[in-house]
């Protein structure tokens, strides 16, 4: 369901699957819905599929689709936003596969995987650097960090997917490397073990009190409450704390946003996560900007009216 423009799916999808003879299904829908999808699946017995992560919580949404459809699906891939645990777990009830996550960028393409028939699934991290990959979490200066310590995830040069250069922008290829490490723009960290977490874009991850927070981790929690469909956090600037953790939270049908719902939703985080990750701040909405493949656009989040509901001082 992603535009064919993204490397996602031409790259790592359409050009090797015609490469190799493999048939690949496509439907371009008046408008994408999760019935629409499912539907495609039963119909055109589809086996593998790569679905974004908001096409697959708007799937979610779905009641008991595993008993309305018959559905036989091998496996499925997904990248462009970091899967949590409630989707994996929906996934697993859903088409009994564990759903595959995979990271990389136009620059440098298809780094970071996992695979759920040789590794053990973990919610919420992306997985290992693909073989053939030098893939870490470094600093600016290109010095890679401590096990499990916030940094930039980045990608070691020579790669045979890495990029030549932007065109006709020397200073923007540049500034795009630290030393041999090609800096994605992605803050990150990295066990011991090298499994690589994602935490958010340079810009997404919120400072609140000190506090550095990964919006994708409240998302995913938000999405654990009965009440959302999909949400969007971002950091709103706070003379006190910085910032506070703003979510923009698009209810399911026939759900109304009220105050109390919002206190709710607060005190659910609270509950789930550590207290400082909550929303101190929730804005209803009925749709959520997104990039073409599938991306909550947060920068518009952050320039949308200050007019949400406090859940707290």
């Amino acid at each position: 369901p992603a535009d064919w423009a993204w490397i996602g799916g031409l790259l790592d999808v359409l050009m090797p699957a015609l490469y190799l003879g493999v048939p690949v299904v496509a439907c371009r829908f008046k408008k994408f819905t999760a019935e629409a999808a499912f539907e495609l699946i039963e119909q055109q017995k589809i086996r593998n599929a790569f679905l974004p992560p908001t096409a697959l919580k708007m799937m979610r949404q779905v009641p008991d689709p595993e008993t309305r459809w018959n559905l036989g699906m091998r496996s499925i891939a997904s990248g462009g936003e970091t899967l949590g645990a409630e989707l994996i777990a929906w996934g697993q009830k859903t088409f009994g596969l564990t759903i595959n996550e995979f990271y990389g960028q136009t620059e440098c393409n298809m780094i970071v995987s996992s695979c759920s028939t040789i590794m053990e699934a973990r919610p919420g991290i992306m997985g290992r650097a693909a073989p053939g990959h030098d893939v870490n979490v470094v600093d600016l200066q290109g010095n890679i960090v401590s096990d499990d310590t916030l940094g930039n995830i980045a990608a070691k040069s020579p790669d045979p997917v890495m990029f030549l250069g932007y065109w006709d922008n020397e200073q923007a290829t540049r500034d795009k490397f630290a030393g041999d490490w090609l800096l994605t723009g992605d803050k990150g960290t990295r066990s011991a073990d090298g499994w690589i977490t994602f935490v958010g874009r340079d810009d997404d991850v919120i400072t609140s009190s000190g506090y550095r927070i990964g919006p994708g981790e409240i998302e995913d929690c938000l999405l654990r409450h009965p009440a959302v469909a999909l949400a969007g956090v971002v950091g709103r600037p706070d003379p006190q704390r910085t910032e506070i953790v703003k979510a923009f939270i698009v209810l399911k049908q026939g759900v109304e946003g009220t105050e109390d719902l919002a206190a709710e939703i607060a005190k659910f985080v609270k509950t789930q996560l550590a207290a400082h990750e909550y929303p101190r701040e929730i804005t209803f909405v009925d749709m959520l900007p997104m990039t073409t493949t599938g991306k909550v656009i947060r920068r518009e989040l952050r320039s949308m009216p200050d007019d949400g509901i406090a859940t707290s001082k």
